[in-house]
């Protein structure tokens, strides 16, 4: 499969903290890699420097080939990479579709009239059909994080980035959105996912990836690297669900 993501060498510092020290990773057409790690081990500096709301220190983004590393969140949308965030934050005021609309429009460059249909099929893919007349602020955290996708979706991306999506969410609910993530992947999406709930990411990825302190751990199979001591360390007390 080819190559649709490449990080090479990344490294990020706020003043005298150093947070990542050389990340490189990379993702293929179709693949979803899981990113774990514990808390402050630098997974969203990373993603927001894959997505463009940081610069690096060092290091470059390559997308489809394209070096994308001077380029600003914005256009890197355009280019194809997408991303949702822990917390939700959607127009409360706006309906879900009108939410979704948005990022169909201005996240792809497209006319209103040419993003309708791609927000049609964002909310469908990922279950909000039925609601896209419902005003945005009176979902469920559920619904929200679906929304997150949906609006993610919509712009068309190559590359998805998730952050911690399923954080917050009842065993239940993280199974619903297990099932909306394969049909993501089922329709070629690339996808890299944040996750401290493993068992979802065990249940998706094909390969995970472990960070602690700004660094690479180990990555692989995820039977694989779960059953390494080093990780095993790493975890211990966060909660191998």
């Amino acid at each position: 499969m080819s190559l649709v993501l490449e990080a090479h060498g990344l490294a990020r510092s706020f003043g005298s903290m150093q947070v990542l020290e050389s990340i490189s990773l990379d993702l293929s057409q179709g693949e979803i890699l899981g990113i774990i790690g514990p808390n402050g081990a630098g997974k969203s500096t990373l993603f927001n420097l894959i997505a463009g709301d940081l610069k690096p220190d060092a290091g470059t983004v390559r997308l489809a080939g394209q070096d994308i590393s001077l380029l600003s969140s914005a256009r890197r949308c355009l280019q194809g990479i997408g991303r949702t965030y822990q917390i939700p934050h959607p127009f409360s005021g706006m309906t879900v579709y009108e939410n979704v609309l948005v990022g169909a429009s201005f996240g792809a460059g497209r006319s209103e009239r040419e993003a309708r249909e791609p927000a049609r099929q964002a909310l469908q893919i990922s279950g909000l059909l039925a609601k896209a007349n419902h005003v945005s602020g009176s979902l469920p955290l559920l619904d929200r994080k679906r929304l997150e996708l949906a609006r993610a979706l919509a712009t068309g991306p190559t590359v998805l980035l998730l952050d911690e999506i399923a954080g917050g969410l009842s065993d239940p609910e993280v199974a619903q959105l297990i099932e909306t993530i394969k049909a993501i992947q089922g329709q070629g999406v690339s996808m890299i996912w944040i996750e401290h709930i493993v068992h979802a990411l065990m249940a998706v990825a094909d390969r995970l990836l472990v960070i602690d302190a700004g660094r690479v751990l180990t990555q692989g199979r995820p039977a694989d690297v779960m059953a390494e001591p080093q990780v095993r360390e790493v975890y211990m007390g966060i909660g191998l669900q």
